[in-house]
C-alpha cells in the first residue's frame, strides 16, 4: 500500500490559494510577504526525493505542466509518473502523465506498489481525497500570515479527523513545518 501525502503552503488561517501566483488578491504571499529562509523548504526537496508519483487536480496540472518541465529543480517530478484526476482532460502533454477519472481510481493506485503519492496544490482534490479517507499524511508549511478569503484546505462537510504530529520545526521567518499522520 502506498502512502498518499498532501503537501501545502498554508496561511495561519487555513488559506492555500495562490501561494506562488494566481487569482487571489495577495497571490505570491509565500515569497512576497515572508522572508526566504532556505532551511524552511528542506521538506520540499525531501518530498521530491521520496515520491514515487505525483497526483494533481486539473487546475494544478494546467498551472504546473507548462512550467515544471522547464525547471531543473523539478527533474525528479518531471521523470516520475504523474496522475491527473479529471473528467475532462483527454490527452495530457506532460510526459509520463495518466488521467484518472475518479477517486476510486486513486484508491486503486494507492493499493499498488511504489513510493509515496504526493499531492501538490490541488486544494479541491485534496479535500475530496480527505473526505474519501484516502489521505495518509499532511506536510504543511504554515506561513505567519492571515489572508482571510481564499481557497482553504480544510472546512465544510464533516471534517472530523484525528491527526498525529510526527515532525515539526519553527524557522526564523515565522514559518512552521508541521507533518501530520492521519490517525485511523
Amino acid at each position: 500500500m502506498r502512502t498518499l501525502i498532501v503537501t501545502e503552503f498554508i496561511s495561519l488561517d487555513g488559506v492555500i490559494d495562490s501561494p506562488g501566483g494566481g487569482p487571489h488578491p495577495r497571490a505570491g504571499w509565500t515569497f512576497k510577504d515572508v522572508p526566504f529562509v532556505e532551511e524552511a523548504y528542506e521538506i520540499k526537496g525531501r518530498e521530491q526525493d521520496e515520491a514515487g508519483a505525483l497526483l494533481l487536480g486539473r487546475v494544478s496540472y494546467d498551472e504546473f505542466a507548462p512550467v515544471w518541465p522547464t525547471m531543473d529543480e523539478f527533474a525528479e517530478y518531471n521523470a516520475m509518473p504523474k496522475y491527473v484526476v479529471s473528467s475532462t482532460l483527454s490527452d495530457p502533454e506532460w510526459n509520463n502523465t495518466q488521467v484518472l477519472r475518479s477517486l476510486d481510481e486513486v484508491a486503486k493506485l494507492k493499493e499498488g506498489e511504489g513510493g509515496n503519492i504526493l499531492v501538490h496544490g490541488s486544494g479541491t482534490l485534496a479535500k475530496g481525497l480527505a473526505d474519501a479517507g484516502l489521505v495518509d499524511r499532511y506536510h504543511l508549511l504554515v506561513f505567519p500570515i492571515l489572508l482571510g478569503d481564499g481557497k482553504r484546505l480544510f472546512g465544510g462537510g464533516d471534517p472530523y479527523t484525528r491527526l498525529d504530529l510526527v515532525e515539526h520545526e519553527a524557522y526564523s521567518n515565522g514559518v512552521v513545518k508541521a507533518v501530520f499522520d492521519v490517525k485511523r
